[in-house]
């Protein structure tokens, strides 16, 4: 962590799964100072007694700034001082977005804009911009409005002058604010079944400590316009479904004290779980890199680099040149990538902080 020693960083939606993830990694380094910026006073509020109740010696480290990525001068204000950012404020859920795409628009696109003019502006040194894997062949309004922030952050890493831009682009982050494994969980002690929407759809799933790896891998070796992915693996729907029961089979009906409360069985697995259907805006599979991406993506171990198309508008020097490379290189998705079975993914769910937590009964507070 010596990159970040002494240095001032500032995490946009910081009170979200995101901006507790990097407090839990870096608070005990010697960086010196985390801002977070937020809208929401009550999560702000809620993080600050919580951080001074764990880590009280280093709680003093963390600095709160009330403000919304939709308006400038509140980051004017906040990028003061600033080293680093890492822009993970967003709309993020696909049905909410379907609904209202102009509030997502207001806060993806624009908030985006606004975050890194701010930071050009303050002369901050680096800016992480959180993507997903439903920018890629977008067919969603969260999609599509997180398809334009990379655009903009590629647009703005041509003339963004010391400060380097690059995006990070993942998949389902298990048990952040919003994701269906604490629904589930709530589901079963309830004694309901659980619902899922399609069986055979197919996710890539990562941790929240994997989410900030990838910004870290992306900060340190990242290129001005990168868009950089980790290599993560997927199952479908329903297997991930069946670990969630497995692992809480012994928790059926716990909040109604009987496990034969309420309409779900005791039986296997399957018995337990209720397919609703797709959601709106919602794909079979998600794309991490597209085929165009995948033609000029290096290869760097456990991530992809997909590097910024500087050519300039002057397309008649190109007329002459191709890439037959292009048309034999299939998209990075979560039907081609490397496929969990059962056991995989239930000891991959099994290994979060989160999961182990409420299996001892500690209940975690949602962020």
């Amino acid at each position: 962590m010596s990159v970040f020693k002494d240095k001032t960083l500032l995490i946009t939606g910081g009170t979200g799964s995101f901006g507790n993830a990097v407090l839990n990694r870096f608070l005990k380094t010697d960086i010196g100072e985390i801002r977070i910026f937020s809208r929401d006073e009550k999560k702000q509020d809620d993080m600050r007694h919580e951080y001074q109740a764990k880590m009280p010696e280093v709680a003093n480290k963390i600095k709160f700034y009330i403000g919304d990525v939709r308006n400038r001068s509140t980051l004017k204000y906040a990028m003061k001082g600033v080293d680093y950012v890492f822009h993970a404020a967003a709309l993020k859920q696909v049905p909410s977005c379907e609904f209202f795409p102009m509030e997502a628009v207001k806060t993806n696109v624009i908030g985006t804009d606004n975050t890194l003019d701010a930071a050009i502006d303050a002369g901050v040194k680096c800016v992480i911009c959180l993507s997903t894997d439903k920018a890629a062949y977008p067919i969603n309004a969260m999609g599509i409005t997180k398809a334009i922030e990379e655009k903009i952050a590629v647009a703005k890493s041509r003339n963004s002058g010391d400060t380097k831009i690059c995006c990070t682009r993942y998949g389902n982050v298990m048990c952040s604010r919003g994701s269906v494994i604490p629904l589930w969980i709530d589901q079963i002690r309830h004694g309901s079944p659980i619902t899922l929407t399609e069986p055979k759809m197919t996710r890539f799933i990562m941790s929240l400590e994997e989410a900030v790896d990838l910004v870290l891998f992306a900060f340190e070796h990242g290129r001005n316009g990168d868009i950089l992915v980790q290599k993560a693996p997927a199952c479908t729907i329903r297997t991930q479904a069946e670990a969630v029961c497995e692992l809480f089979a012994h928790q059926w009906g716990a909040s109604t004290g009987s496990a034969s409360t309420g309409s779900a069985s005791t039986g296997s697995a399957a018995e337990n779980i209720k397919v609703i259907g797709i959601r709106h805006g919602e794909k079979m599979y998600e794309t991490l890199l597209t085929k165009e991406e995948c033609a000029k993506a290096e290869d760097m171990g456990n991530f992809y680099r997909v590097p910024a198309d500087n050519r300039d508008l002057n397309y008649d020097k190109y007329f002459r040149e191709g890439d037959v490379k292009m048309a034999t290189i299939e998209e990075f998705n979560s039907d081609n990538t490397v496929r969990l079975n059962l056991e995989e993914t239930k000891a991959k769910i099994a290994a979060l902080e989160y999961i182990q937590n409420e299996l001892k009964g500690i209940p975690n507070v949602a962020k």
